[in-house]
C-alpha cells in the first residue's frame, strides 16, 4: 500500500473542445484544450466562425455607408466603433467639429463604456456561477440602452455618428434624464462592490489567476484593461487626447498584479470614471448648437493615408484608410483590440487548472465580431 502511495498519479492526456457554441466563450469561438488531469498543457484558439470580410466590403461603400458595418464589429461598443471610423475620415479631411456635437459624442462614448463593462461584469460572474450580479448588471444597463434608443432609435447597432458630427440632436429632456442616472448608477456600483468585490469565493477564483507580466503585455501588443492591469499607465484619452477629452478631469485606474482580479478592479473603477466624465460633459455642453460641421454632400477623402486610434472599452481600436481621392476608400483596415488581446490566451492558460479557464477568458473581455472582422 505504501508503495502505491509513493508513485506519482499518472493520467492520460485528453483533448477537449470548448465551443464554438458554448456560453462561456462569449461568442462563436472554439478553444482546443489539452489537459493532463485537470492541468492545461496546451490551448489553441480557433477563430473565424464569424468572419464577414468587413474591410473588403467597405471598399465598395461610400464613407457614410461604412458606419453601420462598424456597429457589427464590437456590437457591445458600437458607438465607439462608429466614432473611430468617422474620426479618421474627419482627421484626413481636416474638418472642425462643432463643440455641441463633440459633447454629445463624449456623453454617448462614456455611457457606452459603462454599458460594455456591465455586460462584462454580468457575464463574467455568470461564468463563475453567480447569477445575481448578471441580473443586476443587465437591469442597470437597460437604462443606458433606453437612452440610446431615445437618441437614435436603436438598442444595439446605433449608426449614430456621422462624418462631421452626429445624426440627431438629443430629444427634449434627454440630457436631464442622463444627469439623473449618474447618482443612481453610482449607488448601484457601490452595490456591485458589496455583492462581489469582497466575496471569499470570488476572490479565490480570480486572485493570482491568469497573470500577465508587464513585458508580456507589451510584447503581445495588449491594450486597454489588459495592459493597465500589468502596471502600464496608458490610456489614449490621457496620453494622446482626441475629441474633447483634454477638457475633463478623470483618473486612469492602473494595477500591477496582472491577474484576473486586477482586470476586474480596473473595469469597476472605469465605470466610476466614465460617470465623472459624463457629469462634466453635461456641465460643459452648450444649451444648443450645431450637430454637424459643414460637410460636402458627397464625402471625398483627400488622396493619401491616415490612421487614428481611440480608447474603446476593450482597448485601442484604430482605423487606417488609404484614399485615392474618391468617395470610397481604396483600402481600409481596422485595428481591433479583442483580436490583439486574444493572442496571449494560450500563454495565460498553459499550466492553469481547467476550472480557471472560463475566468481567464472572461477577464480578457473579447467580442467575437471584433476578433473575426
Amino acid at each position: 500500500m505504501a508503495e502505491a502511495t509513493d508513485k506519482k498519479l499518472r493520467t492520460e492526456e485528453m483533448l477537449l473542445n470548448v465551443g464554438p457554441q458554448h456560453p462561456s466563450t462569449h461568442g462563436v469561438f472554439r478553444l482546443v484544450v489539452k489537459i493532463d488531469g485537470e492541468t492545461i498543457t496546451e490551448a489553441i484558439p480557433v477563430i473565424g466562425y464569424l468572419h464577414r470580410g468587413t474591410e473588403k466590403l467597405a471598399e465598395d461603400l461610400n464613407y457614410t455607408q461604412i458606419i453601420p458595418y462598424t456597429d457589427r464589429m464590437d456590437y457591445l461598443a458600437a458607438m465607439s466603433n462608429n466614432y473611430m471610423m468617422v474620426h479618421t475620415v474627419e482627421t484626413m479631411m481636416g474638418l472642425e467639429i462643432p463643440d455641441y456635437a463633440e459633447y454629445l459624442r463624449i456623453i454617448v462614448l462614456e455611457l457606452q463604456r459603462i454599458a460594455s463593462h456591465q455586460v462584462w461584469f454580468g457575464t463574467g460572474l455568470l461564468d463563475l456561477g453567480a447569477m445575481g450580479p448578471f441580473l443586476y448588471a443587465f437591469r442597470d444597463r437597460e437604462k443606458i440602452v433606453r437612452f440610446f434608443n431615445e437618441l437614435c432609435g436603436a438598442r444595439l447597432t446605433y449608426n449614430y455618428m456621422r462624418v462631421g458630427g452626429v445624426k440627431w440632436d438629443a430629444p427634449p429632456g434627454w440630457l436631464d434624464r442622463v444627469r439623473a442616472f449618474i447618482p443612481e448608477m453610482r449607488r448601484e456600483l457601490e452595490g456591485y462592490h458589496k455583492l462581489v468585490s469582497g466575496n471569499e469565493v470570488f476572490l479565490k477564483r480570480v486572485k493570482d489567476v491568469g497573470v500577465i507580466t508587464k513585458e508580456e503585455a507589451i510584447n503581445y501588443s495588449l491594450s486597454g484593461v489588459c495592459l493597465r492591469s500589468t502596471g502600464v499607465n496608458w490610456d489614449l484619452r490621457k496620453n494622446a487626447p482626441y475629441s474633447l477629452y483634454d477638457r475633463f478631469k478623470f483618473e486612469v485606474p492602473v494595477y500591477d498584479s496582472g491577474d484576473c482580479y486586477a482586470r476586474y478592479l480596473i473595469r469597476m473603477e472605469e465605470i466610476e470614471q466614465s460617470l465623472n466624465i459624463v457629469e462634466q460633459a453635461l456641465d460643459q455642453i452648450p444649451e444648443s448648437g450645431e450637430i454637424m460641421a459643414k460637410v460636402p454632400r458627397v464625402i471625398r477623402v483627400p488622396e493619401g493615408e491616415g490612421f487614428t486610434r481611440i480608447e474603446a472599452p476593450r482597448g485601442e481600436i484604430g482605423c487606417y484608410i488609404s484614399s485615392k481621392g474618391k468617395d470610397k476608400p481604396y483600402r481600409i483596415k481596422f485595428r481591433r483590440p479583442s483580436f490583439a488581446n486574444l493572442q496571449i490566451l494560450p500563454k495565460m492558460l498553459k499550466g492553469q487548472n481547467i476550472a480557471d479557464m472560463v475566468a481567464i477568458l472572461g477577464s480578457i473581455d473579447i467580442v467575437l465580431g471584433e476578433v473575426d472582422g
